[in-house]
């Protein structure tokens, strides 16, 4: 895909953390439905309706190329993933820099309870580089959002830690419009060896 091809929104999965609380098992590695979990949020992302993705990798980054299946992903290495999520947010949207996306779709590679559903909802939201939109769980914002690139520089000034984008959305609340996903999607996060039997 040319840059001139490429769609008005990109994906942009944040898989790089090194899952700590699951024994530093990465969770792109996690297997879900008999491929890494990475694999499966790749495809979700894709069936949502974004055509192009890019995959922010950190923990055992050569691993996960070697395991999964992820032809025609742009792969972002973060060296940094060990400050937290914030980090790879900032890592993910400066690759978007000069490709002519004027928004990123964000999701999170543990939340596998999140499906094409909800990235289509989210996407169908998308209005212009100044978009600032949310899915959200019974009126609670949650994941996938969709960052207008007219607010990329603020997202990332404003992301350290494992914050990522939270300090910048709070401070603009008022911009954000919420999709209702709650119908369609559970949004649990992939955190503890107990959560491991949200998997298949």
């Amino acid at each position: 895909m040319t840059e001139k091809e490429t769609p008005p929104v990109v994906g942009l999965l944040l898989a790089a953390g090194g899952g700590r609380r699951l024994g530093g098992r990465p969770k792109a590695l996690l297997r879900h439905r008999g491929r890494p979990l990475v694999e499966h949020a790749v495809g979700v992302l894709r069936a949502g309706g974004c055509a192009r993705v890019h995959v922010v990798l950190g923990a055992r980054a050569a691993a996960v190329r070697e395991q999964a299946e992820l032809g025609g992903c742009v792969l972002v290495e973060n060296p940094d993933w060990a400050d937290g999520m914030g980090s790879s947010l900032r890592a993910g949207l400066d690759s978007l820099t000069g490709t002519g996306a004027r928004a990123a779709l964000v999701s999170l590679v543990d939340q596998p309870g999140i499906g094409p559903e909800a990235v289509a909802r989210v996407l169908a939201a998308y209005e212009g580089a100044t978009s600032l939109v949310s899915a959200a769980y019974d009126g609670v914002r949650g994941h996938p959002v969709l960052f207008g690139a007219a607010h990329w520089a603020g997202i990332a000034a404003a992301a350290t830690g494992d914050r990522g984008a939270r300090a910048y959305l709070k401070e603009h609340e008022e911009a954000i419009r919420l999709v209702e996903c709650g119908d369609v999607a559970l949004p649990y996060d992939i955190d503890t060896e107990a959560d491991l039997s949200h998997l298949e």
